[in-house]
């Protein structure tokens, strides 16, 4: 009974473990910015909190100037949420939503941790077949 019990508690340890496996900083597979994930409740989220060129020609913060919702377009890309809404299910983030503040467009996403601990995004619209693929690496 005892050896039973030891094994449901490790079993459910690794499993939380796992689960969060994705928290901490990430790099961009262009370099160009650090996400943060971090989990609120059961859901994980990500936010731009370093940009490799923060400000326009202006010299001022870039904003989200493609965003669709012109009264988000004055916001500043830095501190940005891009990542949203992803549970965790069975090994993968998924049903989560990825912002691209380069293009304004909203994506649905999965995400992975490869082997070699890095992250496997895919973005897509629709269907996980269409779509695009990025491999990010953790910030050291």
């Amino acid at each position: 009974m005892r050896y039973l019990l030891l094994l449901l508690l490790t079993s459910l340890s690794s499993m939380a473990q796992n689960k969060d496996a994705i928290l901490g900083k990430w790099i961009n597979s262009t370099g160009e910015a650090h996400i943060a994930i971090t989990k609120r409740s059961d859901k994980y989220f990500g936010k731009l909190v370093w940009i490799k060129d923060p400000k326009g020609t202006e010299g001022t913060l870039k904003t989200d100037l493609k965003n669709p919702e012109a009264s988000l377009r004055s916001k500043p890309i830095l501190g940005m949420e891009i990542l949203k809404n992803f549970v965790y299910d069975d090994g993968k983030w998924t049903d989560g939503t990825i912002y691209d503040p380069k293009s304004g467009k909203t994506y649905s996403c999965n995400m992975s941790i490869k082997s070699n601990g890095e992250l496997s995004m895919r973005g897509y619209i629709g269907i996980s077949l269409i779509g695009r693929s990025e491999v990010w690496k953790r910030v050291k």
